[in-house]
């Protein structure tokens, strides 16, 4: 039987939270996931009212999802009763997707004064994965020392940059490749994201053969 996990999802204010939906959408749809912790910072909500163009107290996950999920929870940002604020909570881990810098500085020095970063010292102190997806340009340097130091706490930075030797020719696909590579990483195998291996995924032989058809057409 394949491994049944809790996942912790945080959304945070950094631009981008279509890329959330996206994550969120295939842990939904992924039956190796038995439960979804959906955490939202105060501008993480604004941030998806904004980019989804919904009310801030609209159901996030209606929102992100475009329907209820019986499998996702949403927890406020001052909710501390959540179970994710506990070691004894049987969580996989964390993933934030986007993450602000500041979050990552707030990890970093061990403030627990909001959920998620509440959640972050959970992972680390329990030893369990935490990925940072950060969305920043250009790091200074206060940002580049917070990524080192989070990373020998045991984290892990996963910034969100896309791929192009794919050839996306869409946003979206964009979305979805990086979906596919960040779900992969956490050790969700997927099989439609483009890999260099032996055979090559479904995705690299499609391109493949898409790139063939148009220099055979030229």
């Amino acid at each position: 039987m394949a491994e049944q996990r809790t996942i912790t999802l945080a959304v945070t204010g950094a631009g981008g939270t279509r890329m959330a939906r996206h994550v969120l959408s295939a842990l939904e749809r992924d039956d190796r996931v038995v439960h979804v912790d959906l955490l939202l910072s105060p501008n993480g909500r604004q941030l998806v009212a904004h980019e989804f163009g919904s009310a801030e107290d609209a159901d996030p996950v209606a929102t992100l999802l475009g329907k209820p999920a019986a499998k996702v929870t949403a927890w406020n940002s001052d909710a501390w009763e959540g179970p994710h604020t506990s070691g004894s909570y049987p969580s996989w881990g964390m993933i934030v997707v986007p993450c602000s810098l500041g979050t990552v500085g707030r990890i970093t020095q061990g403030q627990s004064s909001a959920l998620i970063e509440r959640a972050a010292d959970i992972c680390l102190k329990e030893r369990r994965p935490l990925v940072l997806c950060v969305r920043e340009t250009p790091l200074n340097l206060i940002h580049l020392r917070s990524m080192t130091q989070v990373t020998e706490a045991g984290g892990t930075v996963y910034p969100m940059i896309p791929t192009y030797y794919n050839l996306p020719e869409t946003v979206e696909q964009m979305l979805e490749e990086f979906t596919e590579r960040l779900l992969d990483f956490v050790g969700l195998d997927q099989s439609d994201y483009y890999a260099w291996r032996a055979g090559g995924s479904r995705a690299s032989v499609e391109r493949a053969a898409t790139r063939t058809a148009r220099g055979a057409g030229t």
